[in-house]
């Protein structure tokens, strides 16, 4: 049988809860979807338990699962896109939180990109808020995944992007949301931060040109 830390588990957990409260104030995350994930151990990973409203989180609605998306010493069910979250964690050993988004702004930048296409992000001074980023005379690809109920599928899909581009900062998918990582939770939510701002910006400067 598979063990984490307890105490690795409640950090990570309690972490997860107070993401959720940011997020949903925000207005990113809206009732039960979405689904929020912090690294525990090199083999586990925190994960919000399926159904759950996400800006009233406690530790209870709080699971953990391998890096197969596998429950681990629980009953309760993972969200379905977890294979979602674990290849980022499988891929990047460096990612200690994953957090999928739900706000107005992507998900509706994300329809108006077709899918298999980017929204190209360059000369933005926030692009620096990116971990790596250290010039706005940068270029940063944001591809738009087609969605899809077979997450074994989108899983393969968003490795093999993940493999040709392991510095990437996120990913949408098609009328769904935002995919964003960190090296920890603070640096995952300062990406969903900048990705709002961005996204704004794109969707303003096409209302504009019209």
């Amino acid at each position: 049988m598979s063990h984490f830390d307890i105490r690795g588990f409640s950090e990570a957990a309690a972490e997860i809860c107070q993401a959720g409260e940011f997020l949903y104030a925000r207005g990113w995350s809206p009732a039960t979807s979405r689904n929020y994930r912090r690294r525990i151990d090199d083999r586990h990973v925190a994960i919000t338990v399926s159904g759950r409203h996400k800006g009233r989180l406690t530790q209870g609605d709080i699971m953990v699962v391998d890096l197969d998306g596998q429950p681990v010493q629980s009953q309760s069910r993972p969200s379905a896109e977890t294979l979602l979250h674990t290849v980022v964690y499988r891929q990047r050993p460096d990612i200690g939180a994953v957090l999928h988004t739900h706000s107005v702004k992507a998900t509706v930048l994300s329809r108006l990109i077709p899918a298999g296409e980017a929204v190209i992000l360059e000369g933005y001074e926030m692009q620096k808020a990116f971990a790596g980023m250290t010039t706005h005379e940068s270029r940063i690809e944001v591809p738009v995944f087609g969605n899809t109920q077979d997450m074994v599928a989108l899983s393969a899909e968003a490795s093999r992007w993940q493999a040709d581009n392991p510095e990437a900062p996120g990913y949408l998918i098609q009328g769904h949301g935002l995919y964003t990582w960190g090296r920890d939770m603070e640096e995952c939510l300062r990406h969903v931060e900048a990705f709002e701002f961005l996204f704004d910006c794109e969707l303003e400067t096409m209302r504009v040109r019209r």
